[in-house]
């Protein structure tokens, strides 16, 4: 019989909760965080990826032979900063021979005017002689018609100006597009030419990425698009962690039949979206802000038929049964059995008993506290094998 009684204490002992607390008599350290109100707004979750804004093939004005290339893929270039070189001597000989032609009209005009200017004063000569009966009138008519031929050949010598100085601002304009730019600062993606190589007018040199102005676009729900305004700020963040804050910059008028999704492009603002094609999870609000009470999800201890939190209540840990609503962050609305303000365990919650003592150590807990989110809800993926939530998953986001 005393040895049953020895046996049934030493299970009992053995099987008893331990708290190093509770076994020297002093209240057990945990962390506390405190139920509050937000803003937020209900979001639903959508993929897109970083797309370019601007990404440009650099072509040659020109033709003619590679000198030189000034860059590689990769290397980041300003507006206005040379790309590649063509072979310039003849483009130079061009010009030369267009200065030459001007020269030659401008000395064609002077002669041209001189002879004019002779005309003009013969036919005002015989004029007045004929006026007199001087000079028979035949001969005024042989005056102006010499007059007419040297205002003919001058205007003549000052066309061919002008086709000479036409000339000269094309040979200035190959001259100048013999050094192929960059139109936009941005990164040089690839160079599609080589030193030596002759290319014609149009060729492309290299291909320059905008990367200061990325986008991000997204194939929405047709069913959420309407709740998109020009004023929506979406929240956003990459598969390498980066968070980035968009807006909408348009909402293209294709529907896909299949997936019954529309694109939407969105701006992003910041730094973040660095890389095309990088992947992008959006919470997109579908409704307007509204106040909410949340709590810490690291509070939730399961319970039978739902979930509990221990309420800190004048050093006791009073439990208290709540109802949950939609993810806000780490948080978790609160739809029953919580008031802001309360206090709540978020460290630690995971050995206590109803009514135990406790000792508030703030929302970091103490050391050797509780794991975080011990016994409480599964986070944001975990049904999916800890990846992204699927698309079209609702949840709420904070806007304060």
């Amino acid at each position: 019989m005393l040895r049953a009684l020895a046996y049934a204490i030493a299970v009992l002992l053995l099987t008893a909760p331990y708290n190093g607390a509770t076994a020297q008599g002093r209240p057990a350290v945990v962390g506390v965080d405190e139920v509050d109100v937000r803003q937020a707004a209900e979001t639903v979750v959508v993929f897109g990826e970083v797309v370019a804004a601007r990404e440009s093939s650099v072509a040659a004005r020109v033709g003619g032979l590679v000198n030189q290339v000034l860059v590689q893929a990769g290397d980041s270039v300003r507006e206005g900063d040379v790309i590649a070189r063509l072979d310039q001597q003849l483009l130079s000989i061009d010009r030369q021979q267009a200065l030459a032609q001007i020269a030659i009209a401008e000395a064609g005009i002077r002669v041209a005017d001189a002879r004019r200017a002779q005309a003009q004063r013969a036919f005002d000569r015989a004029e007045r002689l004929a006026a007199s009966s001087t000079i028979a009138r035949g001969q005024v008519e042989d005056r102006e018609s010499e007059l007419a031929t040297s205002l003919g050949a001058l205007a003549e010598a000052e066309a061919r100006l002008l086709a000479a100085r036409v000339t000269l601002d094309r040979a200035d304009y190959n001259l100048t597009n013999s050094e192929i730019v960059a139109p936009f600062d941005g990164t040089v993606l690839s160079v599609a030419t080589e030193i030596g190589q002759f290319i014609t007018t149009g060729a492309e040199v290299a291909l320059l990425l905008d990367d200061d102005h990325l986008e991000v676009e997204a194939n929405v729900p047709s069913v959420y698009v309407d709740a998109i305004t020009g004023e929506s700020v979406v929240q956003a963040r990459t598969d390498s962690g980066a968070s980035l804050q968009l807006t909408v910059r348009a909402i293209l008028p294709v529907e896909s039949s299949a997936t019954r999704t529309r694109p939407v492009l969105f701006e992003a603002g910041g730094a973040g979206a660095s890389a095309v094609g990088a992947s992008v999870t959006l919470d997109l609000p579908i409704s307007a802000p509204r106040e909410v009470v949340t709590v810490s999800k690291d509070a939730l201890v399961q319970a039978r038929g739902g979930w509990s939190v221990f309420v800190n209540r004048d050093g006791k840990a009073v439990p208290a049964t709540v109802e949950v609503g939609v993810a806000i962050g780490d948080r978790l609305e609160v739809l029953s059995g919580l008031q802001p303000g309360d206090s709540v365990v978020v460290r630690g919650n995971e050995r206590l008993r109803p009514m135990q003592d406790i000792m508030p150590a703030g929302a970091g807990g103490p050391p050797g506290g509780g794991r975080p989110g011990a016994g409480g809800p599964p986070a944001e993926g975990a049904q999916n094998g800890g990846g992204r939530p699927p698309q079209g998953e609702q949840r709420a986001e904070a806007t304060n």
